[in-house]
């Protein structure tokens, strides 16, 4: 009964955009003449992954949930149906960014597949935290602000030994894997563990008004 109020009210242009933008990063190299470039298709795709991660970062937003907060169904079970609707397109999506890099120059999937994973539920996360702790609507913009940011100093002022976008060939490429499968998990937790109902401010007692 849920599924169709709760699809009816997602927001649909910021997650249609950055998928879409995704996509044309991820085909990017086969509008080239020539020889694919491993590192180039790799950068690439995490461009792409990040890209849908940013559109994650709204799918949360829902200007109206000051007025639905008084509704029967939970707010952990209205997040949830969000997340369900949005995890199958999000695959479907990933597949198709992954068929579009060339074959000759694919990264290893597995590894790619969970920088995007955890790039994803970054996203995902910060809005839902956001909403808990600040009790705000629209999370989205500052989430996507946000994990940009993050992104960037990750890429630039971490230090070898603990970089996160490294190339396959990197002495560290499965330490840097084990460091994103480690923020995946740290996401997911903070999540879940912030589904529940925002905090809400307390009221001005009649001595603190005077």
């Amino acid at each position: 009964m849920l599924v169709r109020p709760v699809w009816r009210s997602m927001p649909r242009l910021a997650p249609a955009a950055s998928g879409g933008l995704g996509l044309l990063l991820a085909a990017a190299p086969r509008m080239a003449s020539g020889p694919s470039d491993p590192w180039l298709c790799l950068n690439l795709l995490r461009a792409a992954a990040l890209a849908v991660a940013l559109g994650l970062a709204f799918v949360l937003d829902d200007p109206a949930r000051h007025t639905t907060a008084v509704v029967p169904t939970r707010r952990p079970l209205r997040t949830g149906l969000r997340l369900g609707l949005m995890a199958p397109l999000v695959a479907a999506w990933w597949a198709a960014a992954l068929l579009l890099v060339p074959g000759e120059a694919r990264p290893p999937l597995g590894a790619v597949t969970l920088e995007a994973a955890a790039l994803g539920a970054v996203a995902v996360a910060a809005a839902v935290v956001v909403i808990r702790h600040s009790g705000a609507s629209e999370p989205g913009i500052a989430v996507s602000a946000g994990l940009i940011g993050t992104a960037f100093a990750a890429s630039v002022l971490l230090p070898a030994r603990w970089a996160v976008f490294v190339a396959p060939g990197d002495p560290h490429w499965g330490d840097a894997h084990r460091r994103w499968a480690g923020v995946l998990a740290v996401a997911v937790l903070a999540g879940a563990c912030s589904l529940c109902e925002p905090l809400r401010r307390r009221r001005p007692t009649a001595l603190g008004r005077r």
